[in-house]
C-alpha cells in the first residue's frame, strides 16, 4: 500500500480522511513516499521538513497560489497544487464583482438616501482577464450571457474557447483603454509583482472598473488609492490586499468607489471539500504511477 505523510500534524482530519479515501496508508515523515501539506501559511515549516526527509517523491500544496513556497521547490521531486481547485467559487465572486461595480450597487450600498442613477451594463462590455489559468476558463464560461468581448492576457497566448482574443503580457498597455473592467486573475510571479501601477491605472478609461481577485501585490496599493480618490477609474472590487489583511485604518475602506472583501474567493467550508477531491484524486494517481493534476512548473514558480 502506498505510504502518504500529511503534515503539519495540527492539519484538519479531512485532509487524512482525504488520503485514505484513495486507498492509501498514513504514515510518518520518515516511512513516506510522498506528502500532503496542509498549512497555506507554514512554507518555513515545510522547508524544515524537506530539508530533513528528503526522500519524498512528490509534495501536494493547499492552494493554487504558492509564491509563500518557491523558495522551497526544487527538481528532485513532482510538486502540485490547488491550482484550478478554487475555480468555480473564485469566478462566481468575481462574477458579483463586475456586476456590483459596473452596475453602482456598491456605490447605492454606501448612501442613505435615494440618489440619481447610475451605472453601465456588463452586457456587451469589453472585458480583460489577466491569466489563463483554471479561474479565466469558469469565469468566461460565466461571462458568455452577458454578450461580452473578453480578451486574455497571458504569458504565453493560445486560443481559449468563447475568448475572441488572447494577447500576450507585452499587449496589457495596448488592451487596457478599450476595456470596461480588468480582472486580474493571474499568479504572482516577479513578473507580475507590481504588474498594475499608476502608468497601468492611467490607460483605464474614467469609468473602468478593476477586479483583483489574483494576489494582493498584483496592485501597487498607493497608486490604487490615489487613483480612486481622484476618480481616474471607476472602481476596484478586491478579494486580496497588499497588506493582508488590511488593517482597519486603511483608506481603501474609506472609498465609496471601492470593496473589499477578506479573501473569501473560496471560504473554509467551500475549499474542504474541493481541495478534498483533489487530494484524493492525486493519491490514487500517484500509487498508480499516473501524472498528476496540479502540476506546479518550478522554474516559473505556479
Amino acid at each position: 500500500m502506498t505510504r502518504i505523510a500529511v503534515g503539519p500534524a495540527k492539519t484538519p482530519e479531512w485532509i487524512r480522511d482525504a488520503v485514505r479515501a484513495a486507498g492509501c496508508e498514513l504514515a510518518d515523515y520518515s516511512a513516506a513516499e510522498a506528502l500532503v501539506w496542509g498549512d497555506p501559511r507554514g512554507a518555513d515549516a515545510l522547508g524544515e521538513v524537506m530539508r530533513a526527509y528528503q526522500h519524498f517523491r512528490w509534495v501536494q500544496l493547499p492552494f493554487a497560489g504558492i509564491e509563500n513556497f518557491v523558495p522551497h521547490l526544487d527538481t528532485k521531486r513532482v510538486w502540485t497544487s490547488g491550482k484550478g481547485v478554487y475555480s468555480e467559487p473564485v469566478a462566481e465572486l468575481c462574477m458579483a464583482f463586475l456586476l456590483g461595480g459596473m452596475r453602482h450597487v456598491i456605490g447605492y450600498s454606501r448612501v442613505q438616501e435615494w440618489t440619481v442613477d447610475h451605472g453601465r451594463y456588463l452586457l456587451g462590455g469589453n472585458i480583460v482577464i489577466v491569466g489563463g489559468g483554471g479561474i479565466t476558463t469558469s469565469l468566461v464560461r460565466m461571462l458568455q450571457g452577458f454578450n461580452t468581448h473578453i480578451t486574455v492576457v497571458r504569458r504565453h497566448p493560445a486560443p481559449i474557447a468563447g475568448v475572441q482574443r488572447v494577447v500576450g503580457q507585452h499587449e496589457l498597455h495596448s488592451v487596457l483603454p478599450s476595456a470596461d473592467a480588468v480582472v486580474l486573475a493571474c499568479a504572482l510571479t516577479p513578473e507580475t509583482d507590481g504588474l498594475i501601477s499608476s502608468r497601468e491605472l492611467a490607460l483605464m478609461k474614467t469609468d473602468a472598473w478593476i477586479v483583483n481577485i489574483g494576489r494582493g501585490r498584483l496592485i501597487v496599493t498607493d497608486h490604487l488609492v490615489d487613483a480612486l480618490r481622484e476618480r481616474r477609474i471607476g472602481g476596484a472590487t478586491l478579494d486580496v490586499t497588499e497588506p493582508e489583511p488590511l488593517p482597519k485604518e486603511h483608506p481603501l475602506w474609506s472609498l465609496d468607489n471601492c470593496l473589499v472583501t477578506p479573501h473569501i474567493g473560496n471560504t473554509r467550508a467551500m475549499a474542504a471539500p474541493l481541495l478534498s477531491e483533489r487530494i484524493t484524486t492525486n493519491c490514487r494517481l500517484f500509487a498508480a504511477g499516473q501524472p498528476l493534476v496540479g502540476l506546479v512548473d518550478v522554474a516559473l514558480g505556479y
